[in-house]
């Protein structure tokens, strides 16, 4: 490949890692395929199959070796943070939900799967608060 098309194609991932809301890792693409372009620019690149292998390589060790460190120095979590937590919120029981068998209930107008702890019945209609929440099951206490 020419030379020029490594560093358009750096820029043009630089650029993209500054209009994504991402996880800061075309920059790493970017400065490999810059470096890459640099090197084929003053000779030093080899075959374009020497080309993709560098690539490659910069851009594995450039994540693995400096993206953990940068994003620390910057104060960046790298992670989804929660914003909006639904236990201790109160929804509504569709139908009964006794402590051997799961029910419905609904909260936020949407249907969830609803079980109860121990041995407390929930009617229809009764208002309860979430106790916790493990994947799209709901635990619900009575209020």
């Amino acid at each position: 490949m020419a030379w020029w098309v490594w560093i358009l194609g750096g820029l043009g991932l630089l650029a993209a890692e500054m209009v994504t809301p991402g996880g800061f890792f075309a920059v790493f693409f970017g400065l490999a395929a810059l470096l890459v372009g640099g090197l084929a620019a003053i000779g030093l690149s080899g075959p374009p199959w020497m080309e993709w292998l560098l690539f490659s390589v910069f851009s594995v060790l450039g994540v693995a070796v400096f993206r953990r460190p940068i994003m620390r120095r910057f104060k960046m979590t790298g992670g989804a943070k929660t914003v909006d937590r639904m236990e201790k919120e109160t929804a509504v029981v569709l139908e009964d939900v006794r402590s051997d068998r799961a029910g419905k209930a609904e909260m936020r107008g949407t249907t969830w799967t609803a079980r109860t702890a121990g041995s407390v019945t929930l009617s229809k209609g009764q208002r309860c608060r979430i106790e916790r929440i493990e994947g799209l099951t709901l635990w619900l206490v009575p209020e």
